[in-house]
């Protein structure tokens, strides 16, 4: 078995972006098997709730509409689920008890929007595709997001907490510390990646970001290349989980740039993970995160720091959750 302290010397002699072929079987230390379907059209995405944003998704692209369309109307759904805690205005708040969003949407051709630290707007992930179509900008963010959201007809909503969330956050402020939990607290996003018939790609990423978090804290899921990549040559990428850690490696971009230098999408989420782990070596028993991609073929894969990651698939062949290969096994 592969202890943690062998796992850091392969990670070290595994850390540049060119690995051997060779080095590379012979070092893959993932549980679990890869993932390769090449199949078109294909969505994938983050956590349990990607089960009924991959079903939207499928229906707008069943009815004609574009695969940019798809990632959007997707992920609104998870926006719009009042009983979803990461996601949207009925998430928790941060450590002042306001909820604060962030969201961004990209498409193959490298056109991209988002916005980050937005107040009242029910669906950033359409305020992002917003910026991106009719703005010259690519992100805005806090007061000037939300007014950009009011003058495109985006109404203001109430800013009263969900009283699930309000009551989780009465209990928080009891004691006041922050310590994420690990799959719960870290469970922050919806990321989803898709390609169509006719190898379209496009992405999308929205949350309510990390529960209790400083007041104007902004995670990866709005950052191009930490939270969402796509590029049409090699292939799109999303992440979840600390943000911070994925910033450090700038997550998403870095999957899609090893499957531009020929890795598959299972390898380059394998590399990523093995990155980010030597990144942040020194905090990596408090950090869970997890990364999906896919490229133009329909290959995909799937990689997370520890179990506990799962993601939605959606095929011609149905709509169904997969645990993700991970590092560190449960002991």
């Amino acid at each position: 078995m592969t202890t943690r302290k062998d796992f850091f010397k392969l990670g070290l002699l595994g850390s540049t972006l060119l690995i051997p072929d060779a080095f590379k079987k012979a070092t893959r230390l993932f549980p679990g098997p890869g993932f390769s379907v090449r199949e078109k059209p294909l969505i994938l995405s983050t956590w349990n709730h990607g089960i009924a944003a991959n079903a939207r998704a499928w229906e707008v692209l069943g009815s004609g509409g574009s695969i940019l369309d798809a990632v959007e109307q997707g992920v609104r759904v998870t926006e719009n689920d009042e009983t979803n805690r990461s996601v949207g205005l009925a998430g928790h708040p941060d450590r002042d008890g306001i909820v604060t969003l962030d969201a961004s949407i990209m498409k193959g051709n490298g056109d991209c929007g988002s916005v980050a630290f937005v107040r009242r707007i029910k669906h950033p992930i359409t305020l992002a595709r917003k910026v991106m179509e009719n703005t010259p900008h690519i992100m805005l963010a806090g007061e000037g997001a939300q007014q950009f959201a009011v003058s495109e007809g985006m109404p203001l909503e109430d800013e009263k907490l969900h009283p699930d969330a309000k009551n989780a956050y009465e209990k928080w402020l009891e004691e006041a510390e922050y310590k994420p939990v690990i799959n719960i607290e870290n469970h922050d996003t919806i990321g989803m990646i898709g390609l169509d018939g006719d190898g379209n790609l496009a992405g999308s990423c929205t949350t309510s970001g990390l529960s209790y978090k400083m007041h104007g804290r902004v995670g990866d899921s709005p950052i191009i290349g930490a939270g969402l990549y796509v590029d049409q040559k090699s292939g799109a990428a999303t992440a979840t989980g600390m943000g911070e850690s994925i910033i450090k490696i700038c997550g998403s971009f870095l999957a899609v740039e090893l499957m531009r230098q020929g890795r598959s999408p299972q390898e380059a989420c394998d590399e990523v993970v093995r990155r980010l782990i030597e990144k942040n070596r020194g905090q990596i028993d408090d950090i869970q995160a997890g990364f999906i991609a896919m490229n133009t073929e329909g290959d995909y894969g799937a990689a997370a720091v520890r179990p506990g990651f799962n993601f939605a698939r959606h095929t011609s062949g149905g709509n169904e959750m997969v645990d993700s290969s991970n590092y560190f096994s449960e002991r």
